[in-house]
């Protein structure tokens, strides 16, 4: 198989992940997780609950979507009664809305790592579409119109563009100039826009940062999809629910993605429902939870930012969510030294190297010659309940001992590849 860039143009032959054991779907990485124990409001809602045998309807029970309703309704996205679903997890939804809507589907890059195995799943081509310098989750809107042009030309039928304003795995957030500009592209060929919004509420500079969400923009052609693992649930208790246009086509389109969650059977558990409708209620210490787990992994991510830059890498400056993507490509000869060649030999190394997950870029749709790595801040947090959870109640979590070791122990290994980089640069 060959692969082209987004003007045709042929790039060569793909090549195949390496490794055995490193397969795209079954050892994709699952989102980065806030590494804290469960709020204890969370686990009272969920063993009030445990009594309840029975799953939720299909879509959801009107506790969860009344809820769901109103957590849209204090973003500023008001949404009527029929117009809500939820599921266990985002990924049910997303595979039930492209099985609903049918065509091709494009996407950025990179984009998170679960959104293209849906897609093909189904049989669906996705083409990947990419994004500008300054930010991730939404693509250029004038290689959007080139690729739907190109892929229109070869036969084919993109109808679904998936695309997130807080971002994973770049975590950056999408100016709305640039957002404004690639929903109009889209809306403009009749393309249906699915917003991903798992992390739009854990923003690092909340009152600095704007966020707007597609559908406020085009209401009738954006389904909203959050997973409540970004912000509100532990990612052991699936739960994700999904926003639809109101109007017919919206009703029409809700109805299709019920008729595919009930022939997968993806039912939230009654217990878990019970857990997602009280955290989707955002009583004060579901807030003050999340605002505490926001402050803390913005603190750490920063700190990692800092630490690939010093080392010579680049990064763009975090903006949401509990990670970092990272390019190491400065630092090549250094790690060709160490045998690494490409994204994957790249994800083994730092990986063994770090003693945490490390996913390449490759995981996100990105090219596997490049040296592009997700470093996600959970895991510096310390290996014990006890530790993470001082992380989250110190005013100073970065002079904590254990969280000074991870830092220094990340620092070391890059500082190595730093060093090993200056000293084969060639004399000026």
């Amino acid at each position: 198989m060959r692969r082209t860039d987004p003007e045709g143009q042929d790039q060569g032959p793909v090549r195949d992940t390496p490794a055995r054991g490193h397969g795209p779907v079954r050892y994709g990485p699952p989102l980065p997780d806030d590494g804290l124990p469960v709020l204890p409001a969370l686990a009272a809602a969920l063993a009030a609950a445990a009594g309840r045998g029975g799953e939720e309807p299909v879509g959801g029970g009107p506790a969860l979507l009344d809820a769901a309703r109103g957590y849209w309704e204090r973003r500023g996205l008001p949404s009527a009664p029929g117009t809500a679903a939820a599921g266990p997890g985002a990924p049910a939804l997303l595979l039930a809305l492209t099985a609903a809507l049918g065509g091709d589907v494009l996407v950025p890059r990179p984009c998170a790592a679960w959104w293209a195995p849906y897609a093909r799943l189904l049989g669906r081509p996705v083409f990947h579409v990419p994004t500008p310098a300054e930010s991730g989750g939404v693509p250029d809107p004038y290689a959007l119109l080139e690729t739907v042009r190109r892929v229109r030309d070869e036969g084919g039928d993109p109808r679904l563009l998936v695309l997130s304003v807080a971002d994973d795995p770049t975590a950056t957030v999408a100016p709305p100039e640039l957002l404004h500009a690639t929903v109009e592209a889209a809306t403009g060929e009749g393309l249906h826009l699915v917003s991903d919004e798992t992390w739009r509420d854990t923003l690092h500079a909340p009152h600095a940062t704007v966020l707007l969400s597609p559908a406020e923009m085009v209401p009738d052609r954006v389904t909203v999809v959050t997973d409540l693992a970004g912000a509100l649930l532990p990612a052991g208790w699936p739960a994700a629910v999904a926003r639809f246009p109101a109007g017919d086509s919206g009703t029409a389109l809700h109805a299709r993605v019920l008729d595919v969650l009930t022939a997968l059977g993806a039912r939230l558990a009654g217990p878990v429902a019970a857990a997602a409708a009280h955290a989707l209620d955002e009583p004060d210490p579901v807030i003050d939870r999340r605002e505490a787990v926001v402050r803390l992994h913005a603190r750490v991510a920063a700190a990692l930012h800092t630490a690939v830059v010093d080392a010579g890498g680049l990064a763009r400056p975090p903006q949401a969510g509990r990670h970092l993507y990272a390019d190491l490509e400065p630092l090549r000869a250094a790690l060709g030294a160490q045998g690494v060649g490409d994204a994957q030999e790249l994800e083994d190394f730092l990986t063994a190297r770090l003693g945490m997950p490390a996913p390449g870029g490759h995981r996100f749709g990105d090219d596997l010659q490049a040296l592009r790595v997700r470093l996600a801040t959970g895991p510096l947090l310390g290996g014990t309940d006890a530790e993470r959870l001082e992380c989250l109640t110190s005013p100073a979590p970065l002079e904590l001992p254990h969280l000074q070791r991870a830092l220094m122990s990340l620092r070391s290994v890059l500082d190595d590849l730093r060093d090993d980089a200056q000293r084969w640069e060639p004399p000026r």
